[in-house]
């Protein structure tokens, strides 16, 4: 989907990706541009002191759009950044897969740090997904960290 150019990206998507493909886009035919930040998040064996066998992502497909290309404009609003690729996956994801892309190009290297940790920030807290972990224990729903409130807390002071 395209939030306001041809070389945006908003994509909730269970298979998976490809980092040097979605660099790719961000570079293409790109020569005002002089930065590129991206960040993948990864399935890891372990969150909140508890060992990690997997991840299932649910969403509700329509919202979950509307949410993701929302924090989409406001990065854009915000910085002078002029393309955006975000990606997250739902569904089951086992140890290692890749979760999500955000990467962000600017003329300036500021702007896309920033935009893309912002993106990232806003994900963790307002994108409507569900998480259910699988451990040795049972499964467990993933409840939201007072990090990840502070981390927004910092972006939001501003708006």
């Amino acid at each position: 989907m395209s939030v306001s150019d041809q070389h945006d990206l908003v994509s909730v998507q269970t298979h998976d990706f490809d980092v040097a493909f979605e660099y790719a886009q961000l570079r293409a035919d790109n020569a005002q541009d002089g930065a590129i930040v991206f960040f993948s998040g990864l399935v890891r064996d372990f969150n909140q002191g508890q060992d990690v066998t997997g991840l299932f992502l649910e969403h509700y497909p329509a919202m979950t759009q509307k949410a993701l290309t929302g924090i989409v404009k406001k990065a854009k609003a915000r910085w002078p950044i002029n393309r955006v690729r975000l990606i997250h996956r739902v569904g089951q994801l086992h140890l290692s897969d890749q979760i999500v892309f955000v990467g962000v190009s600017s003329s300036h290297r500021e702007a896309a740090f920033d935009a893309c940790h912002f993106v990232m920030d806003y994900l963790k807290k307002q994108a409507p997904f569900w998480k259910k972990e699988t451990t040795h224990k049972g499964d467990n729903w993933v409840q939201t960290l007072e990090k990840d409130q502070k981390a927004l807390d910092k972006w939001q002071k501003d708006d």
